[in-house]
């Protein structure tokens, strides 16, 4: 079976700042994989050549069987139907309800869809993430894990194949960190979406991933599980590591 995603000598330059020097991932279909990065390593850059927001000075990028830099902007449209997305700061509509803001994506992208019919999946998915009794909550009125989760339930309304997160642990406690933890893995098990999650989180990259990716310098220096990840020989990773241990 081939992989969801396979990148292979990526290269992307912002003048003359070179962000990506070869980048080489593989994401296996059904899995978990967390790019893990410090600021301004260019996990963005990378999220962003996967869904073709950006094109690559060089490369290539396959997603679920397609060329992403062959496609039109009609194609691409279509195919970013594969993906659903949970921001980092959740990006919920604060002048909409719960079940509106999931509800969003169904009314934007009909597909012949009624009222009836978009109410079901909103409940649906609500229901899957634990908050099915919060629809006509206001966001305001929600905590950060519960905001996550509403996020994530907007993301997958429309059945992606692929669930990106952005830093979605960034900012939280530690409590509210194992709840996003708990969230991205039973979106996984419950779904079996194919998860990448961009993320400079150690604690939260060794506990959900199935296959942790390093980028260092505009290239992925390790991709491994986590077991083997935390006996990695890199001096780079080993450093970044050591910094996360000495903290917890």
């Amino acid at each position: 079976m081939a992989p969801m995603i396979l990148i292979r000598n990526l290269h992307k330059s912002f003048g003359d700042n070179e962000v990506l020097r070869g980048v080489n991932l593989t994401v296996e279909e059904g899995t978990t994989v967390v790019i893990l990065g410090s600021s301004g390593s260019g996990k963005s850059v990378l999220l962003k050549h996967m869904i073709g927001l950006l094109r690559p000075d060089s490369g290539s990028i396959c997603v679920d069987g397609e060329d992403v830099t062959s496609l039109s902007p009609g194609e691409l449209n279509r195919f970013r139907r594969k993906f659903g997305m949970v921001f980092q700061a959740s990006a919920l509509f604060d002048s909409m309800t719960v079940e509106d803001n999931v509800a969003f994506p169904l009314r934007e992208h009909r597909e012949g869809r009624s009222d009836e019919e978009i109410h079901r999946i909103v409940a649906a998915k609500l229901k899957l993430v634990g908050l099915e009794r919060a629809a006509k909550l206001d966001p305001a009125e929600l905590s950060g894990g519960m905001r996550k989760r509403v996020a994530l339930a907007r993301a997958v309304a429309r059945d992606p194949k692929i669930v990106l997160y952005d830093e979605p642990t960034t900012g939280l406690d530690p409590i509210t960190t194992d709840s996003v933890n708990d969230m991205i893995e039973d979106a996984r098990r419950k779904l079996g979406v194919t998860s990448v999650v961009i993320s400079h989180d150690i604690g939260s990259a060794l506990r959900i991933a199935d296959q942790v990716a390093v980028l260092y310098e505009g290239r992925i220096v390790e991709s491994s599980t986590p077991e083997q990840l935390r006996h990695t020989t890199h001096p780079h990773v080993r450093a970044f590591l050591q910094t996360w241990f000495q903290r917890s």
